[in-house]
């Protein structure tokens, strides 16, 4: 069946997504730019000042900062020390060209050969990392990565520890919470974001470690205690061109500098080969029926309203608990973060007790969350953006579903282009309905972006129903049209994410709400 096309010229909306904000601890004892210097390996240029932040950003500048200023692709940061120095800069911490820019604005400077390389030095200093801070569990993988630590961390609220986290979705501090920027934010800032936990008392926080989160140095100078890892497929490759070189990434976590101990996944093939690689004791566990682990994952139900599993341990010991999200996969997830914390020292009877014996684990932000209230066909809309979630979800999906499964998607713009087609395979595949339409196309034209859809999903399935629509607000519209009451659509892509960014805008929407509106515009009831 040929695409039906539909849709409108997109132009940005008025109103702009809330700009996320820096967390940072009230009190930081001075440091000398000396010391700093000494800790980066930089030669001082002017003053020896002392400094009680540090920040990327002149925009982000507080009295007392360290600014850093780094070569971009279009200018270099330092050509903003002006502004930071009205803003209280101290100091600049540049390269050579930089230098220049810094003695212009009157600020002493720290010239080292590359700022970017020796930030979480310097960040790690001055916010006093050595000093102490909470218990740190990172996750890395290409799915999964966010719901774990969210999982991490709702079981360790549970425990009654004092818990802060750091994801996609949200940066929380003691129960405080904020909208996030990058799924891990620079290292100034995440070193910052831990003296700010340790500050509020946290015990346990949950940091989710993306690969250029490793390939940028914005977790130098942290070593988490334990370090787990969920799975490898394909994406990134804009940045990392293929496999070998994105697992190479990902592996980096798993050395002594940067962790402790590990837990590593066994659910796809790069797990074996992170334990092989790994410089850290590693612990195992597996979902797979027939991969061979120290823990194993059993599914034990799925349904609409979750997913109920059970994990048991090398010595026998068990637990079965139900988390609110659908799919063998969110089941694993959970695994992974109860034997994170064992392997960060919590006993497994502790955690057992609270969370065991059919309790649920807390929900995830936009993982498979259901909009839809009674007598409607459910809407799940979830953060899956990758060919591998798609599946994953897809089939989860089907699992719950009488009637049809309906498949909204777009892809990111100025984002990997090599998986569209694979994605748009998964998707129907696996759905009786295709809709595509947009999602960030950022400064890529939209139109193309869909067209490139369109043409791997025909590829995969000729005869295929699919919708083209635009914008997504209209898209989700017809999907729900589309749909009875026994029938399920899976919108992929936005989940949590509170805005859309275009042309270099990032405009406030939330798809959960637009899902709810398309619902109760077509007479049913949705979740609020």
């Amino acid at each position: 069946m040929l695409p039906r096309l539909g849709g409108v010229t997109e132009t940005p909306a008025i109103a702009t997504a809330p700009r996320p904000r820096t967390i940072r601890p009230q009190h930081v004892a001075p440091v000398a730019l000396s010391a700093v210097a000494a800790a980066t390996g930089g030669v001082l240029v002017g003053s020896d000042d002392a400094v009680t932040g540090v920040t990327l950003a002149s925009l982000d500048v507080r009295p007392g900062d360290l600014f850093v200023g780094i070569r971009g692709a279009k200018q270099h940061g330092a050509a903003f020390s002006a502004d930071a120095a009205e803003r209280g800069a101290i100091a600049v911490l540049t390269d050579s060209e930089g230098a220049a820019y810094a003695q212009a604005a009157g600020l002493p400077a720290i010239v080292v050969a590359s700022p970017r390389e020796v930030l979480g030095a310097a960040s790690a200093l001055v916010y006093a990392f050595e000093e102490g801070h909470p218990a740190l569990f990172a996750v890395t993988g290409t799915n999964g990565k966010t719901s774990t630590v969210h999982l991490l961390e709702g079981i360790a609220a549970a425990l009654g520890e004092t818990t802060g986290l750091s994801s996609t979705a949200e940066r929380r501090i003691a129960g405080s919470v904020e909208v996030s920027g990058l799924t891990t934010p620079e290292a100034s800032d995440m070193h910052a974001l831990i003296a700010a936990m340790r500050e509020q008392s946290v015990t346990v926080a949950a940091i989710e470690v993306s690969a250029q989160a490793l390939s940028r140095h914005r977790v130098d100078g942290i070593r988490f205690d334990v370090a787990g890892f969920t799975n490898l497929s394909h994406d990134h490759f804009d940045d990392y061109g293929d496999f070998e070189v994105y697992f190479a990434q990902k592996a980096l976590l798993f050395t002594p500098e940067r962790a402790r101990t590990g837990v590593v996944s066994l659910d796809s093939k790069w797990g074996a080969q992170i334990v092989a690689r790994a410089g850290v004791p590693t612990t195992t566990i597996a979902s797979l029926p027939d991969v061979g682990a120290d823990w194993r994952v059993t599914t034990l139900e799925v349904a609409r309203e979750g997913t109920r599993f059970r994990l048991v341990g090398p010595a026998g010991e068990s637990l079965e608990t139900a988390i609110p999200a659908i799919g063998a996969h969110h089941a694993a997830n959970a695994g992974l973060a109860i034997v994170m914390l064992v392997a960060g020292g919590i006993p497994f009877p502790r955690i057992a007790a609270a969370i065991g014996g059919g309790r649920e684990l807390p929900p995830l932000p936009g993982r498979t969350e259901n909009v839809a209230g009674p007598g409607a066909p459910a809407v799940f809309v979830d953060f899956g953006h990758s060919p591998d979630a798609f599946a994953k979800t897809l089939d989860a999906v089907r699992e719950v579903t009488a009637g049809k499964v309906i498949m909204v998607f777009g892809a990111d713009g100025d984002r990997d282009k090599t998986k569209r087609a694979d994605m748009a395979a998964e998707a129907v595949r696996r759905s009786d309905i295709l809709v595509i339409t947009d999602h960030h196309p950022r400064f890529e034209d939209p139109a193309a972006i869909r067209k490139a859809l369109v043409l791997g999903a025909i590829e995969a399935r000729p005869d295929a129903e699919i919708h083209v629509v635009s914008p997504p607000p209209r898209a989700i519209r017809v999907a729900v049209s589309l749909a009875g009451p026994d029938d399920s659509i899976l919108w992929a892509g936005p989940g949590h994410q509170n805005y859309r960014e275009i042309e270099g805008v990032k405009t406030a929407y939330s798809a959960r709400e637009e899902a709810r509106q398309a619902l109760e515009e077509h007479g049913y009831m949705a979740k609020r």
